[in-house]
This record gives structure tokens, C-alpha cells and sequence, in this order.
């Protein structure tokens, strides 16, 4: 998530060079075509650009507004998970009770394995949603987050992270490990009829959380808006050049540029928009937020241990 107030250049440049240097070679191509060598025919109405260029920008307005919501509604669910991570600490802190002296260790074993493992879930949750989208496999990053199972190696023992491995839906195996202990500790008599269904009920949440997670990610926005969009982008910015070469000449090089340059951007923010958990700049936070969630749980633990809050890399959090 970009958290500057302004983006860097070389953030702009990085993604948006390529298609700025077609534009730049097809207005040059154009001037020298028309003012060089005379082909005075390589010119077309500026009404037809300008009608144009307005069905353009409704589109584009639509479909950045749809991405959006998108990344504002992904946004909302990490932040409910924030809350009711911070509600599972303290119900497994303050819900629960031994009354057997031998058994206490075993009891503070049981609350430290259910909150380390929520941490597990969490992390796991954000490396599972950061698989990306095959259409985004080959793209290259200028930033990118840590992304693998193994962040999770110290919050469950050795014999559940090997099986963890080899599910198909790591974090919904986490969630059902939890769902066991719950049901342990209530044949230990460590949680009575109604604390046991309230943390089932908040163990739920998780499973809500998750699955809303996952309907965005397994749900992309429709391929023909981001498709589209961009063809229309790059028809809309080949006429440009033949719209104001008769009138304006050389200035015509960088007034293509520079209404160019402002409807690419336009695209490229819904089109990396639309898709909040693919590990990129423009994302949701996913590491930010699981060291948070970790923090506060370790914190209302008492362990120490804290992780290094996640640092902003010139204006961007991951």
C-alpha cells in the first residue's frame, strides 16, 4: 500500500516506460511523416479524437471505481481480522479456567499453542492469498514482500507444519487444528458448555474472513474490463498524434505525451488495483497487518519477542 503523499518518479517510470516510448516513437513517426516529408493525409478531425476520448474517460472512471471497492472491501476484511485476532487472545486468556493444579502447565501450554497457532493462521492466510493470478506470473515488481510458509515454522510444532505443507488449503487446516484443541480443553473441563461455543463462534469468524478473502481473490474483476480498457487506451493514444499534428506541428510531440500519459496512468491504477493481494505496491498491506496481529497477541501473552514493524520502502507498506 502506497502511503507517501506523492509517488516517486521512478516508481511512475517503472511501470509505465514502455508503453510512454511507443507513444513517443509513433508522435515523432507522425510529425516526421506529416512536416517532413509532406503527407499532409496523416491527419484526422480532432471532434473524432475528442469524442473519443471522452467515452474513454467514463470507462475508465467505471472501472477504477469498481477496482476500488475491490481493494477497499479486501481492506475492511483485514481489518475486521485485526479486531477479532485481538478478541480470540483475550477470550482464550479470560474464557477459559483450570481448577486442577497439575494440570496448570498443561492449561498455559494449551492457551500459548491456541494463540501462536491463530498467528500461524495468520501469516499463512496472507501467504495463500499472495499465490498470484497466472496473468500476473511473468510481471516484474519493483517492490515485493516476503511470501513462504516458513514464517510460520515457529508458531507450530515440527509434526503440524510438515502436514501443513501438503494441504491443499493450508490455512483452513490451521483453523481445524484449533477447532480440535477447542474441543480438547472442553473435555478437560478447562471451558464450560458456553465459553466453548463462543470461541467456536469467534473460530468462525476466521473461517469468514477467509473465505471473503479468498471470493476476491478467486473472483477477478472481468477480464474484458482490463482487457478492453487497455485496447481502448492504446487506439485512443495512436489517434491522438494524427488529431493535432496539422494545426500545432512539433508542439504535437509533447501534447500526445502528455494526454497519454494521463489516461495510461488512469488504466494502470484500476488495472493494479483491481486484484488487493498480489503482493505488489499497490496492495493491501497483508505483511503489515499479520506482524500487527502478531505483535498484539504476543503482547497480551507476555512474550517479548516482538517483530520488526514492517518498515515503508520510499512511501510503500507491503
Amino acid at each position: 500500500m502506497i502511503v507517501a503523499r506523492n509517488l516517486k518518479w521512478k516508481q511512475v517510470f517503472f511501470y509505465m516506460w514502455k508503453p510512454m516510448l511507443y507513444f513517443l516513437v509513433l508522435s515523432l513517426a507522425v510529425y516526421i511523416l506529416h512536416i517532413k516529408f509532406g503527407m499532409k493525409s496523416l491527419s484526422i478531425p480532432f471532434n473524432a479524437v475528442a469524442t473519443l476520448s471522452t467515452a474513454l474517460a467514463i470507462y475508465l472512471g467505471f472501472k477504477n471505481n469498481s477496482a476500488y471497492d475491490r481493494w477497499w472491501e479486501a481492506r475492511k476484511i483485514w481489518g475486521l481480522l485485526v479486531n477479532y485476532s485481538r478478541a480470540w487472545g483475550r477470550e482464550i486468556l479470560s474464557l477459559s479456567f483450570t481448577t486442577k493444579n497439575e494440570e496448570s502447565q498443561e492449561f498455559a501450554n494449551w492457551q500459548r499453542n491456541v494463540i501462536y497457532r491463530h498467528i500461524a493462521f495468520v501469516h499463512s492466510l496472507r501467504v495463500f492469498l499472495r499465490i498470484k493470478h497466472p496473468y500476473n506470473q511473468n510481471k516484474t515488481e519493483i517492490y515485493e514482500g516476503s511470501n513462504r510458509y516458513d514464517d510460520i515454522k515457529d508458531f507450530v510444532s515440527a509434526e503440524e507444519f510438515k502436514s501443513f505443507l501438503d494441504k491443499n488449503n493450508p490455512p483452513n487446516y490451521l483453523i481445524q487444528l484449533q477447532s480440535e484443541d477447542l474441543k480438547y480443553a472442553y473435555k478437560k473441563g478447562w471451558i464450560s458448555d458456553y465459553r466453548f461455543v463462543r470461541l467456536d463462534e469467534t473460530l468462525t469468524e476466521f473461517n469468514n474472513h477467509q473465505g471473503m478473502s479468498e471470493r476476491i481473490k478467486n473472483t477477478p474483476m472481468p477480464r474484458p474490463y482490463s482487457f478492453f480498457s487497455r485496447v481502448f487506451v492504446y487506439l485512443h493514444g495512436t489517434l491522438v498524434p494524427f488529431a493535432f499534428i496539422e494545426d500545432l506541428g512539433w508542439i504535437n510531440i509533447p501534447l500526445s505525451l502528455i494526454i497519454n500519459f494521463i489516461f495510461l496512468a488512469l488504466d494502470t491504477i484500476g488495472e493494479r488495483t483491481e486484484d488487493p493481494f498480489e503482493n505488489r505496491m499497490d496492495d493491501t498491506p497483508l505483511s503489515a497487518i499479520s506482524l500487527t496481529i502478531e505483535t498484539n497477541l504476543k503482547e497480551m501473552i507476555g512474550d517479548k519477542n516482538f517483530p520488526e514493524k514492517q518498515q515503508e520502502i520510499e512511501g510503500v507498506v507491503l
